[in-house]
């Protein structure tokens, strides 16, 4: 069901650092630079991104303003805070995939169309845009199409299926295993705190778009 547990261990520590792919498309729109940008943007560093196109740019910036913000929202961090006992350095990471969860889990309250339309559609625009990612990317993008990454993480279980996977495939990441009984336990409060949260990142990035 989940990818992350036959992700091979090189691309875990290329990308354990961001995990809320599905907050990410969501929230570029409808243009596919910004789409491709955003997806790619963990792969691409530094500060001149003039190499880009300007849709692509765009894309990378929104990237970088979605984390920023998010990293840095109170909301997020009294979240990341109930983790820290759990899972320690790796708080962001599962805040991450929590928040994935609960935006999957409530998807009909922010988008019109259906979850699975939504990610299917996203599969198919990347993989035709493939040859414009950065290797990482691309090595990465054919475990989240055939896992089906965007949709696994609805529910508890492929939270929790995710965690076990990553806590075995990145140093010291025992402290993810079974982190997702934190989500359980105060559900009410983060469902609350994402609800607070997200039309203020959406209002937030709604310039990149």
């Amino acid at each position: 069901m989940n990818g992350l547990l036959k992700w091979p261990s090189e691309l875990v520590g290329t990308f354990a650092a961001r995990m809320n792919f599905l907050a990410h498309l969501f929230l570029s729109g409808s243009d596919t630079d910004v789409i491709v940008g955003n997806f790619m943007g963990d792969a691409v560093k530094g500060r001149d991104l003039s190499r880009f196109g300007p849709g692509i740019e765009r894309g990378l910036r929104l990237h970088r303003a979605i984390d920023s913000f998010t990293d840095t929202h109170p909301l997020v961090r009294q979240g990341r805070e109930r983790l820290l006992a759990h899972a320690g350095r790796y708080s962001s990471v599962v805040m991450d995939l929590f928040l994935d969860h609960l935006l999957a889990s409530d998807w009909s309250r922010f988008h019109a169309g259906s979850l699975p339309v939504f990610a299917q559609r996203m599969y198919r625009l990347l993989e035709a845009n493939e040859h414009r990612m950065p290797e990482r990317t691309r090595h990465m993008l054919p475990y989240m199409v055939s896992r089906d990454w965007l949709t696994s993480y609805a529910h508890l279980h492929g939270i929790g299926m995710a965690l076990d996977g990553l806590s075995r495939r990145v140093p010291g990441g025992a402290g993810m295993r079974g982190a997702e009984q934190v989500l359980a336990k105060h559900l009410e409060a983060y469902r609350g705190e994402f609800l607070g949260f997200m039309p203020r990142i959406i209002a937030h990035t709604e310039a990149y778009r």
